[in-house]
């Protein structure tokens, strides 16, 4: 059992990976691309255009991006640890940021940066 993010955003497609990770690089949180819809990929490689899941690697481990119409959703295991956690929280602040969408919570949707304020991040993402 996992658990995840929705991100929704405002039109019909999400963001572009590489401003994703771009957003995480600037952090000093860097990610890595590991699998596009069940195929192994190099770190480098662009996602092509209609993928429909990534995986990415991060320094605590797996976070796995699923498209689902306008929502993405940013999934980890359920029984991860705090580390992880908070990079499962910072991958989904960077997808929001980067597509201009918002984090669907229980107490309602959240701006990126009411979500970045309220959630536990990696340490180099709250400086």
């Amino acid at each position: 059992m996992g658990m995840e993010h929705v991100v929704r955003f405002p039109g019909e497609a999400s963001p572009d990976l590489r401003r994703v990770m771009g957003l995480l690089a600037e952090h000093n949180f860097p990610v890595q691309m590991r699998m596009v819809d069940g195929e192994l990929t190099m770190p480098d490689e662009a996602p092509p255009a209609g993928w429909k899941e990534i995986r990415l690697g991060t320094p605590s481990g797996m976070v796995t991006l699923v498209r689902r119409g306008q929502e993405l959703h940013v999934v980890t295991w359920g029984n991860a640890d705090d580390p992880m956690q908070r990079a499962w929280n910072a991958v989904a602040w960077a997808v929001a940021k980067a597509g201009q969408g918002e984090v669907l919570r229980p107490e309602g949707p959240m701006s990126p940066g009411d979500f970045r304020a309220s959630a536990p991040f990696p340490e180099t993402l709250t400086r």
